[in-house]
């Protein structure tokens, strides 16, 4: 099963910007220093949307789990990172109570 509304899919610019791809971020930090070995940067933020969109909203889901603010769907799949590497990591996506689609909670290496 794929994220249900995978093409109306939010990823917030600031969720990549201030926090998976700034090093400075208290919990961001150590995935920033990851993604941006694999040739992300702040300056092409949305090559990592990007990606992310390809390699994760086009796959299986690997967990569903009810929470109290709405569904929340973890896919773990490979991007193919801007310097050709294969970069494993997992996506967690929810949709909140009231809405039908889904938007992006994190990414973390899996």
């Amino acid at each position: 099963m794929n994220i249900p509304n995978s093409d109306r899919a939010v990823i917030e610019q600031s969720k990549l910007t201030e926090y998976l791809l700034n090093t400075e971020h208290k919990r961001g930090g150590a995935k920033a220093k990851l993604l941006i070995q694999c040739g992300y940067s702040l300056d092409n933020w949305q090559e990592l949307e990007a990606d992310i969109r390809k390699f994760h909203l086009t796959v299986e889901v690997s967990l569903i789990k009810e929470t109290t603010y709405g569904t929340r769907y973890e896919i773990s799949a490979n991007l193919l990172t801007p310097i050709k590497r294969q970069l494993l990591v997992r996506t967690v996506w929810q949709i909140d109570k009231g809405t039908d689609f889904p938007r992006l909670i994190t990414l973390v290496p899996d």
